[in-house]
């Protein structure tokens, strides 16, 4: 477990109180990072804090400020931020339960490992795990930390829990907005039958390890073979394979066919429409009897 936790307080459900730690669950080491460097010296390129008409200044002359007007500020000291008072400081309560398809996935921001804090602290924490687990309910709450209050979701995960912090209303763009030109169009039934088919196909377990960041690599590429080629360009031509995307119609019918046989499905058949029934021959009437004649 790391050395440090990303936030520590307690879990509150009505009078019941956990004390937990938070740690995150997520890191960004594969990126890579470049510097700016000064090409004539080949040294970093360092930033100063510089003030109009003053030039340089020191660290410890700098405050935190707000601009409530145009070049007019309220200037706050750190100690004056840290001690604004907030219920969800240090305590996490939660004040409501869902089912977790009700939260869109458009609200989930960054997901935090949460442990009990000591021993004492572990019987109440699988208490609420399992509760949750067994009510298939997500608590939500609201949480501050490092400077911004959050609110939060809190699910089981393994022998733990996680926690996730959630984007506010005003955060998230109504997808109207986007989607209103799409057309509201049924698909033809063969075309559908197709992807279906595709899809179930290509359908399989997740496995995060079978996806990696193919940019990371091919830049950790460049970067040993521009160190080998000692400053020579290596710069190569590639046809992405994208094609263009213009006047011409694509047979989407054809398209899914393919890809079936490419995922090493059976050539797909569009299913067979139908034959119209045909009409049976009508019956011709039988023809009649003279009626026989009455004796006088």
């Amino acid at each position: 477990m790391p050395a440090r936790a990303y936030w520590q307080g307690q879990i509150r459900l009505a009078l019941v109180s956990i004390p937990v730690e938070i740690y995150s669950a997520t890191k960004s080491g594969a990126a890579v990072s470049f510097k700016q460097i000064h090409e004539p010296s080949g040294k970093p390129i360092h930033y100063e804090k510089v003030v109009t008409g003053v030039g340089p200044v020191d660290t410890d002359e700098i405050m935190k400020g707000y601009e409530v007007s145009k070049g007019e500020f309220v200037l706050l000291e750190q100690d004056e931020i840290d001690a604004v008072k907030l219920e969800s400081k240090k305590t996490l309560e939660l004040t409501q339960f869902v089912d977790a398809h009700e939260i869109d996935v458009l609200y989930y921001e960054k997901p935090y490992f949460v442990v009990p804090a000591d021993d004492l602290a572990e019987e109440a924490f699988i208490v609420l795990r399992e509760a949750l687990r067994r009510t298939k309910k997500v608590g939500l709450g609201q949480l501050a930390m490092r400077g911004r209050e959050y609110v939060v979701s809190l699910k089981p995960c393994g022998r733990g829990m996680v926690l996730e912090t959630l984007r506010y209303a005003d955060e998230v763009n109504k997808a109207q907005g986007y989607f209103r030109e799409i057309p509201d169009q049924k698909p033809d039934d063969d075309l559908l039958d197709l992807a279906e088919a595709l899809i179930a196909k290509k359908s399989g377990r997740f496995d995060p390890q079978e996806f990696h960041d193919r940019y990371v690599d091919a830049l950790k590429d460049l970067v040993e073979r521009k160190r080998k080629a000692k400053g020579g360009k290596v710069i190569e031509e590639k046809d992405d394979g994208g094609g263009k995307s213009g006047s011409n119609v694509v047979d989407l019918m054809a398209a899914l066919k393919k890809s079936m046989e490419k995922s090493g499905g059976a050539p797909a058949k569009a299913p067979a429409k139908k034959a119209p029934a045909k009409k049976a021959p009508a019956k011709t009437a039988a023809p009649r009897k003279p009626a026989a004649k009455k004796r006088a």
